[in-house]
């Protein structure tokens, strides 16, 4: 078995992952300040979300962007989002500050999404 294209993607992944997560943070950092917290969060993942969408699309798994695999990787975030925003708010309870709370969660999340994303990509033939 060839392992080398699974490891390109992953590195994809991690690019684009990278780009995401940063952009993410970035909102949540400066919209905490004048927003509840879930609140920028959730504006934060959403705009990376939409970036993340077609840089997974065309540079992680070159494929062109489709409805139905914006759906699908939808259903694959949704999943994730819940994850995250649960995680989010245990790590506030736990004392965890506002400012580095986001960095257990996204450490814990990122490999998870790439299995569910990976899953729309590359096994619906979408």
């Amino acid at each position: 078995m060839n392992t080398k294209p699974l490891v390109k993607e992953i590195m994809r992944f991690g690019v684009v992952g990278v780009i995401a997560t940063v952009l993410h943070y970035g909102i949540y950092y400066f919209l905490k300040a004048i927003t509840n917290v879930n609140i920028a969060y959730a504006v934060g993942y959403i705009i990376s979300f939409i970036v993340n969408f077609y840089l997974t699309s065309y540079f992680t798994f070159g494929t062109t962007p489709s409805w139905k695999k914006l759906a699908g990787m939808g259903g694959a975030h949704l999943i994730n989002f819940l994850l995250h925003m649960t995680l989010l708010n245990i790590f506030l309870y736990l004392g965890i500050s506002k400012v580095w709370a986001p960095i257990p969660v996204f450490a814990i999340v990122i490999p998870v999404n790439f299995l569910l994303v990976r899953f729309v990509f590359k096994h619906n033939k979408l």
